[in-house]
C-alpha cells in the first residue's frame, strides 16, 4: 500500500494488516502478485470512515444496500477518480437502475427477473457494469444466490444476455461448515465456464479463499471495526 496518511491511524493500521495477510496468503498459495484484490465492505459505516480508508490507499469498496451506497458514493467517486464500488448484497429488481448507475460491479446476479431488470437499466443508461453470479453453495433457504443444481444453466443464461460483462462468481459459505469445499466447488464452476473472477472469502475465511483461487475477498469489520447498531445518518 502506497499511502497510510489516513486521518484515522487505527483504521489505516487495520487496513495495512489485512493487506499483509492477503499478500502472505497469496504468496503461500503460489499466486502471482496483484492476483487478489481487497473489497473493503463499508456498509453501515459513514462516508467519513470510507474517506479515511481512501486516504490510507484503499480504492475498492462494497455496499449491500443500493440506497445507502447512492447517498455515500457519488461525492466520494467524484472526489477520488478511480474509486470502485461493488454492490454485494441481494439486489431487488426495482433497485437495478440505481445499482447500474452507481456501481462498477454487481456481485449478486441470482435470478432471471434480475437479469431482465439489469438489461432494461443498461438499455436506458447505455452501459452495463461488471456482473458476478452469486451461487448459494450451501443451498441455504435464508440466503440469496442461485441453488447449486441450477448454477450452470443460470451462468449460461447470464452470459447469453450480457456476454463478457459477466466476469465471474460469488459465494458466501454456510457459517457452520468448513468453507474450503464451497470455495473449491465455486472455483471449478468458474473454470468450467471460463470465468476469470472469483469473489469469495470474508474476514473469517479469506485466507482459505485465496488458497482456493479467490481473485477478490470482502472484508469489513476487520478494517472498519464493529458495525454501528443502526445505519448511520448520511
Amino acid at each position: 500500500m502506497d499511502d497510510l496518511s489516513s486521518s484515522h491511524p487505527a483504521l489505516a493500521r487495520r487496513l495495512e494488516a489485512i493487506l499483509r495477510r492477503i499478500d502472505a496468503a497469496r504468496s503461500a498459495a503460489g499466486r502471482a502478485p496483484d492476483s487478489v484484490e481487497l473489497v473493503a465492505v463499508s456498509k453501515f459505516h459513514p462516508a467519513s470512515s470510507i474517506a479515511d480508508a481512501i486516504a490510507a490507499g484503499q480504492r475498492i469498496f462494497g455496499e449491500n444496500r443500493v440506497q445507502e451506497a447512492r447517498e455515500k458514493f457519488p461525492a466520494l467517486k467524484e472526489a477520488n477518480p478511480g474509486l470502485r464500488l461493488h454492490i454485494i448484497g441481494g439486489l431487488q429488481t426495482n433497485k437495478a437502475l440505481d445499482a447500474c448507475r452507481i456501481a462498477d460491479r454487481i456481485e449478486s446476479l441470482d435470478r432471471v427477473g434480475l437479469l431482465d431488470a439489469i438489461a432494461r437499466a443498461s438499455d436506458r443508461l447505455g452501459h452495463v457494469p461488471e456482473l458476478l453470479v452469486q451461487v448459494n453453495t450451501g443451498d441455504e433457504p435464508q440466503k440469496y444466490g442461485v441453488p447449486r443444481a441450477e448454477a450452470d444453466a443460470f451462468i449460461e443464461t447470464a452470459r447469453a444476455r450480457f456476454g463478457d460483462r459477466v466476469r465471474g462468481l460469488m459465494c458466501i459459505p454456510p457459517e457452520d461448515e468448513p468453507p474450503e469445499p464451497h470455495f473449491t466447488w465455486l472455483a471449478e464452476r468458474a473454470r468450467v465456464h471460463g470465468l476469470p473472477e472469483l469473489s469469495m472469502g470474508m474476514s473469517a475465511d479469506f485466507e482459505a479463499a485465496i488458497a482456493c483461487g479467490a481473485t477478490s475477498v470482502r472484508v469489513g469489520s476487520a478494517i472498519f471495526g464493529a458495525r454501528p447498531q443502526a445505519a448511520p445518518a448520511l
